[in-house]
């Protein structure tokens, strides 16, 4: 979804760049995939069963719960403007991007255009040369995305005596005052621990195709999404989440085309769990999986109503944890409604009746429902703006 997020040159994280790709996978899956070595007929025990969905429905509330909070601060960097820089923001990159209603008005139709482009590739050429491709393509991505979700953790634990030292990478283009900055970005010797550590997974990925390091890389891409997609209003939210509610349903139940590409599409923007963990170890091969987009989508809309918890400063998160509570009713319905008819769900389904409507009840209940939709987030170019015009006052004077 290009049109919903600008292009980041040399950005560290790779969410605006990988939305179109997760929402060609929103469809919840309990067979198998083939991208992932698949083979044979396969009946799960019940204890595989449960392990995998229990272990899907916690890896998709990890990168929720964690980016929401992370958005906070992303928030506050954002809101800071030029200031940012001296909070730890760095970069361009680390600021989130901002999704408005015409975005997301959008959104499904430029979904519904790369689903349908990439079914039609996996039809017209060579799944193996496809995938290798996308493999290339996700090994840069994922790196970047773990690199960059790492980082905060190991600054905490990063030893004192080992000293911490400043990098910059700079590439410019013309000279004297016509000199302009293509790539700009400033690391320390944290950032490439991590670079590093997630360079050998992304090894680990492209040569093995494993699972683990597919999960590794998904909590990767939904984490950093959470964390650098706001919404700038509840209103801009419903729009978006109704959208994609009627795209999900569409390409689901009305045709074969994302079930298709889900099973085809060998990259690591689903997350999978074997159903046959406890007969064949880590070797095991029979997924029940989860597209990251059911796990996006739903997350920003979350991570938007715990700023708007931290707006009212109350000292209270009654909406988010109402609306993540409400994330975890959809789901368990979702998978228990797969389950019991056999048959791929469009999460989006349950999901999205569920994130809005008990958010919005409890706001009726409260009587903070004109509130919350009034609540309203500025994009980076409005924050930009206003310093400038801080600026010009300040020189006015």
């Amino acid at each position: 979804m290009s049109d919903v997020e600008k292009a980041i040159s040399s950005a560290p994280e790779p969410t605006a760049a990988l939305l179109d790709a997760l929402n060609a996978l929103n469809a919840t899956d309990s067979n198998g995939t083939d991208a992932l070595n698949a083979t044979g007929k396969f009946v799960a025990t019940p204890e595989g069963t449960a392990l995998a969905y229990g272990s899907l429905v916690l890896m998709a509330l990890v990168p929720i719960f964690f980016g929401a909070l992370r958005s906070v601060a992303c928030s506050k960097s954002k809101d800071l403007g030029e200031k940012a820089y001296e909070s730890g923001f760095r970069n361009a990159s680390d600021m989130p991007e901002t999704i408005t209603s015409r975005d997301a008005a959008r959104f499904p139709i430029i979904a519904s255009c790369t689903l349908f482009g990439l079914y039609l590739f996996f039809k017209v050429f060579s799944q193996e040369y496809i995938n290798l491709l996308l493999s290339v393509y996700f090994f840069v991505l994922g790196v970047l995305a773990l690199s960059h979700t790492l980082s905060p953790l190991l600054a905490k634990v990063f030893p004192a005596s080992i000293p911490n030292k400043q990098y910059q990478l700079l590439f410019t283009q013309g000279l004297a005052e016509a000199k302009e900055d293509i790539i700009n970005y400033e690391f320390d010797t944290n950032n490439l621990i991590c670079l590093i550590a997630s360079g050998v997974v992304g090894v680990w990925y492209v040569l093995k195709k494993h699972w683990i390091a597919n999960n590794l890389f998904g909590l990767a891409f939904a984490l950093n999404g959470v964390e650098l997609l706001h919404l700038n209003n509840v209103s801009t939210g419903c729009i978006l989440l109704g959208g994609l509610f009627v795209y999900d349903i569409f390409w689901v139940f009305g045709t074969n085309v994302m079930v298709t590409v889900a099973k085809s599409f060998e990259a690591p923007i689903k997350l999978v769990f074997p159903q046959d963990l406890l007969e064949k170890g880590l070797e095991a091969s029979n997924f029940a999986m989860l597209g990251l987009g059911d796990i996006v989508i739903p997350g920003i809309f979350i991570a938007l109503l715990l700023r708007f918890d931290v707006s009212l400063k109350k000292n209270s998160r009654t909406y988010f944890y109402s609306s993540f509570l409400a994330y975890i009713l959809g789901l368990g319905l979702t998978i228990f409604i797969m389950h019991t008819f056999k048959h791929a769900q469009p999460a989006l389904l349950y999901l999205v009746p569920a994130c809005v409507g008990l958010p919005v009840f409890v706001a009726l209940c409260k009587g903070e429902f004109t509130e919350m939709f009034r609540y309203e987030e500025s994009s980076e170019e409005e924050v930009l703006a206003k310093d400038d015009s801080s600026e010009s006052l300040k020189k006015d004077q």
